[in-house]
Order: structure tokens, then sequence, then C-alpha cells
């Protein structure tokens, strides 16, 4: 169980030890995943790389970083492909930007500088959560760029939260943002189908964060949570290539929602994996990787590159 959970737990012991700086180019994993930066007008984003061939750009969900993707970015370079996951403007590592970029149009415009950097002219966008939202805000901004759009794990901005969720919040109790073990077991709970076991210090010391800092992170919330209809109408192009893969146990976006029979998400087969809740990359992300991968080595429809 320890391995199956790996990303998330060493997601959560980066997030206690504060955000350091970290060393570019410096190998840190089994497949060779090194940690950059790019530095911008007013902020540095850090991100995970391995692998070479065609890019693929993994976004992360709310109050998430860059390290939930890990095992996903190994499976994926194993595989041919350069995979990047960036901690996104205001997240993990890349915190240095104003509380304006937490408006997901504005990560559109930093992710789009970020790629930039980098010299990325193509690459296919995979998003969870947030991210998935974040990804298909930058597909219709910048179509000719995207080869294909992923969703792993449900998008804000396409259903309702889920009962559970709103049940907490309408009880005082936001469990994105835990201020005692009772709230952080029940964010858990909605997020995975099998929580994680984790020390109690553990628990206590992301407490201790959300507690300092709690005026930023209401307002994060308050800022994000204004994007819950963001992709109706999703406004994509129509040849662009879908993929949807959603946790069948998922508890914030439940799958009785998914948006099966709209348009364009009906041009997309949707991947129900069983005995998965809200992050599928980080509870099975074997399979996670398998469909994805299945899906991207279709034959896609001819693009025009914009010059």
């Amino acid at each position: 169980m320890k391995s199956r959970y790996h990303p998330f737990i060493l997601c959560l012991l980066l997030f206690l030890g504060g955000h350091g700086q970290i060393h570019a180019q410096e190998p840190d994993s089994a497949c060779g995943i090194t940690t950059s930066e790019v530095t911008l007008d007013d902020g540095v984003i850090h991100y995970r790389q391995a692998g070479a061939g065609a890019t693929v750009l993994l976004l992360h969900g709310l109050f998430a970083q860059k390290e939930q993707w890990d095992e996903v970015i190994c499976l994926l370079a194993a595989e041919g492909y350069n995979a990047i996951a960036p901690d996104l403007p205001g997240y993990g590592q890349s915190t240095a930007f104003p509380i304006t970029d937490y408006r997901l149009e504005q990560q559109v415009v930093r992710l789009r500088q970020f790629l930039d950097h980098l010299g990325i002219l193509d690459l296919d966008i995979a998003g969870n959560s947030m991210g998935g939202a974040i990804a298909a805000l930058f597909a219709r901004a910048y179509p000719w760029q995207v080869r294909t759009l992923a969703f792993i794990g449900p998008p804000l901005g396409i259903t309702d939260w889920g009962p559970s969720v709103k049940d907490a919040i309408f009880q005082g109790t936001n469990p994105f943002i835990p201020v005692e073990v009772a709230e952080f077991d029940l964010e858990l709970s909605l997020l995975f189908v099998h929580p994680p076991v984790l020390a109690e210090e553990i628990k206590r010391a992301a407490i201790q964060d959300y507690i300092a800092r709690n005026r930023h992170y209401q307002q994060v919330w308050t800022i994000v949570s204004l994007y819950d209809r963001v992709l109706l109408p999703p406004r994509l192009s129509p040849w662009l290539p879908l993929f949807l893969l959603w946790g069948e146990e998922d508890k914030i976006f439940p799958i009785p929602d998914a948006p099966v029979l709209r348009p364009p998400f009906s041009r997309g087969k949707l991947i129900r994996l069983p005995h998965v809740g809200h992050l599928p990359h980080v509870e099975n992300p074997v399979e996670t990787v398998d469909r994805y991968l299945s899906f991207l080595r279709r034959p896609m429809p001819i693009r025009f590159r914009r010059h």
C-alpha cells in the first residue's frame, strides 16, 4: 500500500518542508526525473520532467503539487514521451506570484510563457480537477498548439460539487482547507477510495500550515470556486481529440454527472476506472497511463499550425 500512494505522501512531505529552492537538473527518482525552474517576469515556475519525445504536459489540481504526477511521468517517459509536470503559479514551490494569478485565465497566460521559455510548440495536455479546467482553457486559447486534451479525473467547471462536499460546506467545514485532524481525514476520504495511512504528526503539521495561512487559502478557494461553470459551454475546437477518464467512486465530482451526453465531450469515450476516486493518477497510475497511452497512439487528425 505504501508504494501505491508514494507520490501523494511525497507531495505531503514536500509541502510540510516549505518552499525551499531546488537545484535545476537534479535527478531524484529511479526513472531520472529532474526538477528544474523557469523564471518569468514576477515569479519562478518549478517543474518535474523526464523522457524525450513528444511533450505531454500534466497539470495538478487545487492545493496540489507537481509530485503527484511522478509515477505517471516515469511511465510516460519509459514509452518515449517528454513528460512535464509544473507547479502551477502560486502552488507548490511556484509561490512568488500575485493573488491575481490564481484566476484560471491568468494561469493559462503563465503556462504559455512557461512553454515559450522551454521552446515547446506542440503538446498533449492533461489535467486533474482544476488542472483539467486550465488544460481545457489552454486548448481553447491556443488550439494550434494542442494535439490532444485529456481529463485525468473530472475537470472543474462542468458539474456540481458532490453531495459529500456540499454537506461538509453547509455544516461549516471546507474539506479542502482542513484545520482539524477530523477535517483532514474527511479530505482524504473524499479524494481516495482507500485513503493512505498517515502518521498523526504528519496530519497535524499539514493542518498547522492551513491554520497559519488560512486567509490565503480561503482567498484562493474563493477565486477558484467562481469557475464551477467555466467549461459550459466548452467552446473547444471540433477537431480536438478528447480523452476522459473518471474514477467510478469519485466523491468530488461523482460519475453520474459525467458529461458524456454533452457536446463536445460526447466526442470522447468516457473511461471509468473501478475502485478509484478523484485522483486516478495517484490511486491507479498504471492503468491510468495504459488507457492514456492507447489514446495517444491512435491516429490523430491533421492540424495546421499558426505561424
